[in-house]
């Protein structure tokens, strides 16, 4: 997992540099793919299908590619934060993560290996279930602080074609007065990376896809935080719903969460 991000990273760094000179296209309302993401989802697959040939893959780009249904499948985004790669702000990632099949045959269930790239300043956070997780080979841990006015949270702002404004604005007017902030950085997988580390002590967001959350959310778990829906359920990847935090603040969020959705 690794050695394809890095690989695919060398690439993202260059294109970013060059960036006024990509080949950009649009899939719907503020929605951009350029040449940069279809060459790192490419990349990372030749890689991982080298290592894994029987295993499938769900690609924000190239979609679902079925492999053999007993086996693993992995679940990528090539390059989270297109919109700031385009805009020459440098806060993307390459999120991988590895998602294990119910034993019963009846779907895809738990994550269980997780990794994402951050190639400007050259960041490895990456996790697997019951080992914990890591930056490179420093152990990750979520914050501790347990009081909502101590707090720094992450969140994602609805913008043209992508989100419920009604609702991201309830959530904020009852969470905001009472956190000392709210950060806005545009890269899923990176915001949870960084509550892993303990960099933010709490995230929420509402219309994301699995190849956004699919390791931020292992990574958030196995450095002891929470991951829910909104309605406080524990599911495998949290992605039309996403409210993670550190043990002490998850409860507190929650019922900010449910009072200003009744």
């Amino acid at each position: 997992m690794e050695r394809a991000a890095r690989k695919a990273g060398n690439r993202l760094r260059r294109d970013f540099g060059e960036v006024e000179h990509l080949q950009v296209s649009r899939k719907g309302p503020a929605d951009f793919v350029s040449k940069a993401d279809q060459v790192s989802e490419r990349t990372i697959y030749d890689e991982l299908l080298h290592a894994r040939p029987d295993w499938g893959f769900v690609l924000e780009e190239g979609g679902m590619i079925e492999g053999d249904p007993s086996k693993p499948r992995w679940v990528i985004d090539p390059l989270d934060g297109t919109t700031n790669f385009l805009h020459g702000i440098p806060h993307f990632a390459i999120s991988i993560a590895v998602q294990e099949p119910k034993l019963d045959g009846s779907g895809w269930g738990e994550v269980t290996a997780a990794l994402v790239y951050e190639p400007i300043q050259d960041q490895t956070f990456w996790a697997e279930k019951t080992r914990g997780a890591w930056l490179q080979d420093a152990r990750l841990r979520v914050s501790s602080r347990s009081n909502m006015s101590d707090a720094l949270i992450a969140t994602g702002i609805p913008f043209q074609g992508h989100g419920d404004f009604a609702q991201w604005s309830k959530i904020f007017a009852a969470i905001g007065p009472q956190v000392a902030g709210i950060r806005r950085y545009g890269t899923a997988s990176l915001d949870l990376a960084w509550l892993a580390a303990g960099r933010f002590d709490g995230f929420w967001e509402s219309g994301l896809k699995d190849w956004d959350t699919a390791a931020g959310c292992l990574l958030v778990r196995e450095a002891g935080g929470f991951v829910t829906d909104f309605r406080g359920r524990s599911v495998d990847i949290a992605s039309a719903q996403v409210l993670a935090a550190n043990n002490g603040l998850h409860s507190k969020l929650h019922k900010s969460l449910v009072g200003a959705l009744k």
